[in-house]
């Protein structure tokens, strides 16, 4: 039967209100990666003898290193590993502990107090909130950012307030600008650098202003870090628990998919403040039984071996370097990040003598049906498309193809800025 004839029982009724009560499933609103999509498959359509350049795809374009691969496969035929994992075993743990002293100078975590696996990050912001927010309580994130602890405050009951992540500030959170009833009555705040889609870097003095900052209001932060191993052009790795007096005040997410290519994995963890990561144990709990413990083993043996997102981290600089070159030999003002494979750049007003973009939305969907080069448009703080090199290339060779092709489907126009 069709959803239209459901939409006609009682379940409809029965929704919560969270996602949508009696209207779920009618609203004809077309969100930005549906529209992505659309516009995708459009392009294809219309020129089917053209190749369509996904720079949109926030994912990996490599397979995770063989070594990884095959710790897998060995762990996997081994008849103890079969199980639940509920909350982690230990020597994932240890594994994380010691990564994070060894990239990121984190001397002082406890591997069996503050320390706890996920299945991925997503899941660990998504649980995070259950164990802070009551119906009416704060969660402050940024924006443009990534949504899913703000999505679960709501589902509480919580509320979110928005600060902007502006240029002019280097794209950190200016916390000055929080107002002060908000401030003390927030629960939460999202951080996330290096910065999806921004791809800005935090900073030890940002850091140091943060705790200070929650100290002073009783806030606790949550920092998402994936793409923190993924630092360029001498920048160090940063973690947040390595600032003095963090773990008082937070915890911080890892995970190994975007710096070990593992995104289909599912394997990251939570490090920090040892009430708070008891906190989402008794939740996480309650919600998943934990990650295969092959996967654990297999992560484990990567976290031990971080010369392979050095590697990984080496490649995304050199096509950050090629696109940066292409982009600004056409007008546009690029800049390179420090760190993550995103390049966040404004979009243009126009095409001299021709149309206007009124959005980066405008401006990605002429990229996407004109140019068949896929983006994604972010129109939370100013009108900007983010890049990721991730495109699909295997070699230098491929690369250099690549953004020569980008920089040729670009040239017979000329922007306004």
């Amino acid at each position: 039967m069709s959803v239209e004839h459901y939409q006609n029982t009682y379940i409809q009724n029965n929704f919560a209100d969270r996602i949508g009560g009696a209207n779920y499933g009618k609203d004809t609103n077309i969100y930005k990666f549906e529209k992505i999509k659309r516009a995708k498959a459009a392009a294809k359509k219309d020129f089917p003898d053209i190749e369509l350049i996904d720079m949109g795809v926030g994912e990996p374009d490599e397979m995770a290193d063989a070594g990884i691969v095959a710790k897998l496969a060995e762990e996997a035929a081994k008849e103890e590993n079969r199980g639940y994992a509920d909350n982690g075993i230990a020597e994932f743990k240890e594994a994380a502990a010691k990564y994070l002293k060894d990239v990121f100078n984190v001397a002082d975590i406890n591997p069996e107090t503050e320390v706890l696996h996920s299945i991925g990050s997503k899941p660990a912001l998504a649980m995070l909130p259950s164990a802070f927010i009551n119906p009416g309580d704060i969660t402050i994130m940024t924006i443009p950012g990534y949504p899913v602890l703000g999505t679960h405050t709501k589902y509480l009951g919580g509320q979110v307030y928005n600060v902007e992540l502006k240029k002019e500030n280097n794209f950190l959170p200016d916390l000055s600008s929080i107002p002060e009833d908000i401030a003390h009555k927030a629960k939460l705040l999202y951080l996330n650098y290096p910065n999806n889609p921004t791809g800005a870097s935090a900073t030890p003095h940002f850091f140091a202003e943060v705790v200070a900052w929650a100290k002073k209001y009783n806030v606790v932060v949550i920092h998402d870090a994936p793409y923190a191993a993924l630092t360029y052009d001498g920048l160090k790795p940063l973690s947040f628990l390595s600032v003095r007096g963090a773990k008082d005040v937070g915890v911080e997410l890892h995970s190994l998919s975007k710096s070990y290519n593992m995104t289909g994995w599912r394997i990251g963890f939570v490090a920090g403040n040892p009430l708070i990561v008891k906190a989402f144990g008794d939740v996480k709990d309650n919600n998943d039984s934990g990650q295969f413990i092959a996967i654990q083993k297999a992560a484990a043996y990567g976290l031990a071996h971080p010369e392979i997102t050095e590697a990984i981290a080496a490649k995304y600089s050199r096509r950050h370097n090629l696109l940066v070159d292409a982009l600004n030999s056409l007008g546009f003002k690029a800049t390179k990040p420090k760190g993550s494979f995103f390049m966040y750049v404004e979009a243009p007003k126009g095409i001299k003598g021709g149309r206007r973009f009124e959005s980066g939305e405008d401006f990605s969907q002429y990229l996407i049906r004109e140019k068949l080069i896929s983006t994604v448009p972010w129109d939370d703080a100013g009108a900007f498309v983010r890049f990721s090199v991730t495109f699909i290339a295997k070699g230098e060779e491929e690369e250099l193809r690549v953004i020569s092709e980008i920089k040729r489907r670009l040239s017979d126009v000329e922007f306004e800025f």
